[in-house]
């Protein structure tokens, strides 16, 4: 059905002054619809003094949407007797809804249409917020939790975390930057750190954060398109290919008031994620071959290494304390069988494989920009990778590498630019007789590598001034090679490792690490270590100025702990490194 025009109720825009009934009304649904908010901050939402917009609009179904409108940004929209905030009003009040986070890529996918698929959702190190299908939620994007979309669960978080977080997560509803934004005063999210959350809601039973989100379903969302003018009377259009009411779309619509569930307590979480990550080593790294098992490798080479990133295994926050405890437990659930062969030594002498609880595990999907690499069933640790300079031929120097058959274009290795050099000069006769040292420059050398005031008075050069100067005219290349995959060329210079130290309010100093991706490290990976490693906040935002680029931003000096990070743990050459001379100078003793 195509779209129809919108069109204002018969006294177009109703105004509902501040202490009409309509105006009380309209605050008393607020307070209800939102019971999170204060008798203030309803009456800061829905002022008493000023006026409220109120645009009746007609979906092209039928759906009748009411928009609130006040001070120029639309704040409520409502529908089927149930309110809904819009961006604008979440920037004012971002804890009005439980707010789920994805990737800063994933805003596009959603603004043009998109649902969110739970893949596309980033697992913080609390877990996820405990909601119930039907529930409306806030989408926010990682490192600020401004939301930038409104949408509805289309199932329980219990549900989300048992499917292995795959299928639809959310219908959305409005987002920023779409249509409904648009007709405000087109703001931009305020920058609001992401909240400290020491007690997890419920417990992550998802594998690992996934960097790549994965967004599927159809275009559904509120837009209003648009104005147009006939006769004086200004029409606006609502489309979208789903109404509304579909898009909330059984009648577990909650709306706003979500049904109490009981939230698992920190130790519950802990059992759940040490059983995972149990079975997971089982079903994915241990073999027959590495059996008998000492239990203290058991746990330090496999479970650790199976822990989603973002959480930390810590046995003595579960209710089992000890590992030998867990393991006994285990061993009368009959899937693994402990022996002490050893005094004072257990280990893993025998694995049923068979048992349910084992081949019932799903295996979570790895991240594809993770630090481990993964090789058939094991995880190899973080390799850097090997990093080859080259060379590119640029037009003003290709009469002197066409003789070696290379044109504009050829990428060479330092090797290759110093053989076709000593080549053509002695093929050219260019070595000088007199001293061999000396190289005698035709005109194909001094165009390619004089300066112009140069052209009259250089002759002749030494080899080595040469060479260097041909290398110097030559354009910049680099090859980089990640361990198990094949080389990828590139044009220009490979940008460092760039650590920076920036001011914040209240004179607080943050570490800011930017250019990780390029050496295969991924930003949230290295931003969970340094949390624990620096014990401090951590935030991975957009990369300023850099396409499809994340930085990660700890709280205070932390450049010793990100040299010991990046020089021993990850081995990367120093000379890709840029920024650890800033690191806090030693206090000088007294």
């Amino acid at each position: 059905m195509g779209h129809r025009k919108l069109r204002l109720q018969e006294k177009r825009d109703l105004l509902v002054a501040g202490e009409t009934d309509g105006g009380r009304k309209l605050r008393a649904d607020v307070a209800t619809a939102f019971p999170t908010l204060g008798t203030d901050q309803v009456s800061a939402l829905v002022p008493g003094k000023e006026e409220l917009n109120v645009v009746k609009l007609y979906a092209h179904r039928g759906d009748a949407v009411t928009v609130y409108v006040c001070a120029g940004n639309p704040i409520l929209f409502e529908l089927e007797k149930n309110l809904y905030p819009t961006v604008y009003t979440l920037w004012s009040h971002p804890d009005l809804l439980p707010t789920f986070t994805t990737w800063p890529l994933v805003l596009e996918k959603l603004v043009g249409g998109a649902d969110l698929m739970l893949p596309g959702l980033v697992v913080p190190p609390a877990g996820l917020p405990q909601v119930q299908k039907g529930d409306l939620c806030a989408i926010a994007l990682v490192g600020n939790r401004a939301p930038v979309a409104v949408g509805v669960a289309a199932m329980s978080t219990t549900e989300m975390l048992t499917s292995g977080l795959k299928g639809r997560g959310f219908s959305v509803l409005h987002t920023y930057l779409d249509h409904l934004w648009r007709s405000g005063d087109k703001s931009s999210p305020p920058s609001l750190a992401p909240p400290a959350q020491d007690t997890p809601d419920v417990n992550e039973e998802k594998g690992s954060v996934q960097a790549e989100p994965a967004l599927q379903g159809e275009m559904k969302r509120l837009t209003l398109e648009g104005e147009d003018k006939e006769n004086g009377e200004v029409q606006q259009q609502l489309c979208g290919e789903k109404s509304l009411s579909e898009a909330a779309e059984d009648p577990g619509v909650r709306g706003l008031n979500p049904e109490p569930t009981d939230s698992k307590t920190l130790q519950e979480q802990m059992d759940e994620l040490l059983q995972r990550c149990f079975l997971h080593a089982l079903k994915c790294h241990v073999k027959k071959a590495d059996l008998p098992l000492l239990t203290s490798t058991f746990l330090g080479s496999h479970m650790f290494s199976c822990c989603p990133e973002g959480r930390q295994l810590d046995i003595k926050k579960s209710s089992y304390k000890k590992l030998s405890k867990f393991l006994r437990h285990m061993q009368q659930e009959q899937m693994i069988q402990v022996e002490e062969l050893s005094r004072g030594v257990e280990s893993i002498v025998a694995v049923d494989w068979r048992h349910p609880r084992i081949t019932s595990f799903v295996i979570p999907e790895p991240s594809p920009t993770s630090l481990t690499i993964q090789e058939g069933s094991r995880e190899q640790p973080y390799h850097p990778p090997d990093i080859k300079p080259l060379y590119c031929v640029p037009a003003s120097m290709t009469l002197l590498f066409q003789e070696s058959g290379h044109k504009k274009g050829s990428v060479l290795e330092g090797g290759e630019v110093r053989t076709i050099i000593i080549n053509y000069a002695k093929k050219n006769d260019l070595v000088d007789a007199d001293n061999k040292n000396l190289v005698k420059l035709d005109p194909i050398l001094c165009d390619c590598i004089l300066e112009k005031n140069e052209q009259h008075t250089v002759v002749k050069l030494p080899w080595d001034s040469l060479l260097t100067r041909c290398l110097e005219r030559l354009q910049p290349a680099y090859q980089v090679t990640f361990p198990g995959q094949e080389p990828i060329v590139k044009k220009g210079k490979i940008c460092p490792v760039d650590i920076t130290l920036a001011q914040r309010a209240y004179n607080k100093k943050v570490t800011v690490v930017r250019n990780l991706e390029a050496y295969g490290l991924d930003p949230c990976s290295v931003a969970a270590v340094l949390q624990q490693r620096c014990q401090a906040s951590t935030t991975v935002t957009p990369a300023p100025g850099a396409k499809d680029s994340l930085q990660v931003q700890i709280q205070g000096n932390q450049i010793h702990h990100l040299s010991r990070l990046l020089l021993e743990d990850y081995h990367l050459p120093r000379k890709y490194i840029q920024g650890l001379e800033k690191a806090p100078k030693p206090s000088k003793k007294k």
